[in-house]
């Protein structure tokens, strides 16, 4: 909701009793779980919960495979937990293979995948995707894509991925404003990550843009002038960002259309768009759109850098997880 980060409209607190029966819900729940009146699922493996305390794209996804990557470099063997999002399948625990598509799976878990080719399993409660992990799977670490507040899961290590320029909106509770649970919260969790901007007590993590890719699979790589026009969609949590990512990749943009976040594409979607211009699309719309792509359609794969500052301390603090559950 665009109001969600603009100063407090008058007629914005007649949502203000919602946000308080909303608050006031989130914090039982989480009480209930922490005094162990309702049970939650402790995994034999270290658990790293990836989350944000609002709604709306702050960047977990692609700070979920950094992570994934990170670890893979130091010798681990995460698994990913996403409750899938979007995505509809007949039966749960679903772990995702070469021929999951994003209706069944979701779109995050499958683009995760097929960038990182590591066991992900989407199941609407987490903690029973957690548990198939543990279980039949060979991994040393479970990381979720999303799960804050799902604390039916118990968990090791709590980061929150902050959008550095709109940060907490108005910070008020939904539908008031775009927070999960209060600003507070902030002050349990173990790392806060700031996407693209610097802030006192944050870690900042750069999103860094890559060579274009043919959505149909192809391995030929797209070179474009910047004065040749390209249209862009995208289907995600805040499309400005990554239309602002083509801008100072120097694409001129022609035609610029943002769809609802995991928006599910049928070929319909793109006959709005001139076929002889060249289209650009997000990694993650790019998952649910080869099997009709054009051959002129191409996504933008976005790394995210992580900073020394951050990496030391978690790999650190990890190992002594690891060691204290073997």
């Amino acid at each position: 909701m665009p109001f969600w980060y603009q100063s407090t409209r008058w007629w914005a607190w007649l949502l203000f009793p919602l946000a308080l029966v909303m608050q006031c819900i989130s914090a039982v729940r989480c009480y209930t779980y922490k005094k162990g009146w309702l049970k939650s699922y402790q995994s034999p493996l270290p658990v790293v919960v990836v989350g944000n305390i609002s709604v709306g794209g702050n960047g977990k996804t692609p700070f979920v495979i950094s992570l994934c990557e990170l670890l893979i470099k130091q010798g681990y063997k995460p698994g990913v937990v996403s409750r899938g999002y979007g995505g509809k399948s007949g039966t749960y625990p679903l772990l995702v293979g070469q021929d999951t598509i994003g209706k069944e799976a979701g779109d995050e878990p499958v683009l995760i995948y097929k960038r990182l080719n590591i066991p992900v399993v989407v199941d609407p409660v987490r903690s029973n995707a957690a548990a198939y992990l543990a279980e039949h799977c060979d991994v040393d670490v479970i990381i979720t894509d999303d799960g804050l507040q799902h604390y039916a899961l118990q968990r090791d290590i709590e980061i929150v991925v902050v959008d550095g320029k709109r940060r907490y909106g108005n910070q008020h509770i939904m539908p008031m404003g775009p927070l999960r649970e209060p600003v507070s919260r902030l002050k349990t969790v173990d790392y806060i990550i700031n996407n693209g901007e610097n802030h006192v007590g944050e870690f900042t993590m750069l999103l860094l843009p890559s060579e274009c890719k043919r959505v149909d699979g192809q391995a030929d790589i797209l070179t474009l002038e910047s004065t040749q026009p390209v249209n862009a969609c995208a289907a995600i949590g805040y499309p400005p960002r990554f239309f602002d990512t083509l801008i100072k990749q120097n694409f001129i943009l022609q035609k610029k259309i943002a769809f609802a976040d995991h928006h599910a594409y049928t070929e319909d979607d793109f006959k709005q768009f001139e076929t002889t211009i060249p289209l650009l699309m997000t990694e993650k719309d790019a998952v649910k759109c080869t099997g009709f792509a054009q051959p002129n359609w191409w996504y933008l794969p976005i790394d995210g850098q992580l900073p020394d500052t951050f990496t030391q301390p978690f790999l650190e603090k990890l190992k002594q997880i690891k060691e204290s559950k073997c």
